[in-house]
């Protein structure tokens, strides 16, 4: 059996379980016919140092196909995901041309990803004012779920909902037994619109945490009157998390993602006039992060996932704060990033896993994705995680060259990422373009 796509995986230290422990994965058909005692014979047998890992699953990342495919699109995105360990995302509806709120967009969007894809990639749906009351035409044509915004999303063909709408999308979308995933911003908190200058300080407070909280609160009770599952993207305000926490307590179908920017950076480090750091919501402060880091560790927050939203250099690196366009790229950088500054804090491997993995899965109705199991995808990574790598920009993925992480140290290295039991990334390169579309009327989102 060939080392490109073997037959059997084992390691001293996988994740099988909830628990790191020697076992073999078997693979048959691209899927993983069993999970069985380690075994020294196995075609591939990982170094001690190494850790075998369930693909990682990312359900929230723009790949900006067809229409701005310059800022990104799915040959580069998929190996940047693979780069990183992620063997599945979930595009986003936006900032594509055209969005996916139809769908003859959806079909549009599928045309341009084929034979493009380095992993899994399933297609979130946009829900505006333009399209409610037909949701459920988009829903049968294969979306994963729906997304909308509550302030202006900075792409002027998917508008955002004010709060009757939103109360209809939830109520529309809960009849269709399917979720509603939300940026959450209150335009009433938002200023400063233009021109901001260079100084951080500036654009941060021109979002202010209040504008968070405000718009969670909404969702919330708008999630409690509908019944619909709501979920809350990139939370960046700490203080939001209370809120949360009693919506949860009180059984409101409700979660939350937050990224690797907020659990990395902090409003202290961003330089002044470095369109890098820019995104929205925005890198709050170092206290803001510990409360987030709380967050994730007592298990308010159910997900991390990168919000990967490149753009071009050039309207990256634009020097004021107001007009630099908003968004991180993250997408292949993003777990390692979080880990590093897990082991800083003493915090295991193990309690990180699950947020990447079985987490964003279940956002994305991927069923037991994210695991090594019997009957899952063989979607596997070798991890080295003591690895210590230098971010350099010039090698990542990226179709764009941008990452806020230049130049830091992190550690943790995908040394190999199989997509349905073959390789696609070796440590250095994309292998093989074998990932799949994931449409929700199919088997693989049972």
């Amino acid at each position: 059996m060939s080392s490109s796509q073997p037959a059997s995986i084992a390691a001293r230290r996988a994740w099988v379980d909830g628990a790191f422990g020697p076992a073999t994965v078997r693979i048959e058909d691209g899927r993983i016919a069993a999970v069985d005692a380690f075994d020294p014979g196995a075609d591939v047998v990982l170094p001690d140092a190494h850790v075998l890992l369930p693909g990682l699953v990312d359900s929230h990342v723009h790949l900006d196909e067809p229409g701005r495919t310059e800022w990104e699109g799915f040959a580069t995105g998929t190996a940047a995901a693979a780069a990183g360990g992620v063997t599945t995302v979930l595009d986003m509806p936006l900032n594509s041309l055209p969005v996916t709120t139809t769908p003859d967009a959806l079909a549009v969007k599928r045309a341009a990803a084929a034979g493009k894809l380095a992993v899994d990639v399933g297609y979130w749906g946009g829900a505006v004012p333009e399209n409610l009351g037909s949701l459920g035409a988009l829903d049968a044509a294969g979306v994963v779920g729906f997304k909308c915004f509550l302030s202006p999303s900075g792409i002027p063909e998917f508008g955002h909902l004010d709060a009757a709408q939103l109360e209809a999308a939830l109520a529309e979308i809960a009849a269709l037994g399917g979720i509603l995933i939300v940026h959450a911003e209150d335009p009433a908190h938002l200023h400063g619109d233009g021109a901001l200058g260079e100084h951080y300080a500036a654009f941060l407070a021109s979002r202010p945490p209040q504008s968070e909280r405000e718009a969670i609160r909404a969702v919330i009770d708008a999630s409690r009157r509908t019944r619909a599952r709501a979920h809350i993207v990139h939370v960046s305000d700490a203080s939001s998390l209370e809120d949360v926490r009693a919506a949860k307590a009180e059984g409101v179908p409700l979660t939350i993602e937050t990224c690797p920017h907020y659990l990395t950076l902090t409003a202290e480090q961003v330089p002044d006039g470095d369109g890098w750091f820019k995104c929205c919501p925005p890198i709050r402060d170092a206290a803001n992060q510990d409360l987030l880091w709380q967050g994730v560790l007592d298990g308010t927050v159910d997900a991390i996932v990168s919000d990967h939203s490149p753009a071009t250099a050039e309207l990256k690196g634009a020097s004021d704060f107001g007009e630099a366009w908003g968004g991180i790229a993250g997408l292949q950088t993003g777990f390692a990033a979080v880990w590093t500054e897990a082991r800083r804090r003493g915090v295991p491997l193990e309690r990180l896993l699950p947020l990447f993995t079985t987490g964003p899965a279940r956002i994305g109705g991927l069923g037991g994705g994210g695991r090594l199991a019997a009957g899952e995808p063989a979607h596997v990574v070798a991890f080295d995680p003591d690895a210590a790598w230098i971010v350099d920009v010039r090698a990542l993925q990226y179709r764009n060259k941008v990452s806020p992480w230049n130049g830091r140290t992190l550690r943790g290295l995908v040394r190999t990422t199989w997509v349905h039991g073959a390789v696609a990334w070796d440590g250095e390169r994309v292998v093989a373009r074998v990932g799949r579309e994931l449409l929700a009327d199919t088997e693989v989102l049972r």
